[in-house]
């Protein structure tokens, strides 16, 4: 071989191995940017349900593993209660519109940080795998609540919150209702699509490498949280599946294949011109209507 030769050899074997070190260094990191959440990168509470008029109790939750979690809870005035639950890297404060419009129905609410969220203990973002634990401490509380039926428990998830509430619906079979707003199907699409949608990085090679590096930091697998693979488990329990086709953050398929993979009792509304977890305030009227009527004729209804 030429010397030349051999010099172009070992600068492509160089460059491979470069862009490669750097390829996994770029998804190691944002990996762990994907599932941590330190205290002080987390999103601001500017306001409460006090902002909206409403009576309302400070009140901080401990999981099973020990973590405390902090939230608000509306008293019902109708024997039902609805848990709703915030999406990723937000906190209670993003469920205040749909808080104020089920107490203006008589319904209790409950706002809760998830783990690694808002004023809660904890970094680590698990998708589901011990935001679990978060759900049944919730869901504890609200069955020491005397004025709430145990019978009449929903819930109202969005986004990253909607599909862990699906896995959580599954597991306990005394929730009576489900909601989801713009729900992922699976964490595998959701990372393809939210590597695009977050960060300058595309999905290939990316997405499998930065999937891998979270899994071996959290110690889970994708598939074992996987919101489709167990959505046809909550019935004959309701589930009302809402989904944007202008959705940029979660496929746009994803409350179809919800939809197609759940059993009866199940709606579906897709809004085509809608995005992410928008329906509340592109369309708050018919976003009302029907999500009352949901809830009271599965929450209220003999």
């Amino acid at each position: 071989m030429k010397k030349w030769q051999k010099l172009l050899l070992f600068t492509v074997v160089v460059s491979f191995v470069g862009a490669l070190i750097i390829i996994l260094y770029a998804s190691d990191l944002q990996a762990h940017e994907l599932v941590t959440n330190p205290p002080e990168e987390r999103r601001p509470i500017y306001r409460s349900p006090a902002s909206f008029g409403l009576e309302f109790e400070d009140i901080t939750l401990t999981t099973v593993d020990g973590f405390d979690l902090v939230g608000w809870y509306i008293p019902s005035r109708n024997g039902a209660a609805v848990i709703a639950q915030h999406g990723y890297k937000g906190n209670r404060e993003e469920m205040l519109e749909e808080a104020d419009m089920l107490a203006r129905h008589g319904y209790g609410v409950i706002m809760v940080d998830m783990r690694a969220h808002g004023g809660s203990e904890g970094e680590v973002i698990s998708f589901g795998v011990m935001e679990l634990q978060d759900m049944e401490a919730i869901y504890q509380y609200l069955l020491t609540r005397p004025e709430v039926d145990p019978e009449r428990i929903g819930i109202l998830g969005n986004s990253n919150g909607a599909a862990i509430s699906i896995l959580y619906t599954a597991q306990n079979q005394q929730i009576k209702a489900l909601i989801t707003v713009s729900s992922y199907a699976s964490l595998q699409d959701e990372i393809a699509i939210g590597i695009e949608a977050l960060t300058i990085l595309p999905a290939f090679p990316f997405a499998p490498l930065i999937q891998y590096f979270a899994e071996q930091e959290v110690g889970f697998q994708a598939e074992d949280i996987s919101a489709i693979a167990v959505i046809d488990q909550i019935a004959p329990r309701p589930i009302f599946i809402l989904q944007g086709g202008a959705d940029t953050a979660i496929p746009t398929d994803s409350g179809q294949r919800l939809y197609d993979t759940a059993n009866e009792p199940k709606e579906l509304w897709f809004e085509p011109d809608l995005g992410h977890i928008s329906f509340d305030v592109e369309m708050p009227e018919e976003f009302e209507a029907r999500i009352i009527a949901f809830f009271d004729m599965y929450l209220l209804g003999d």
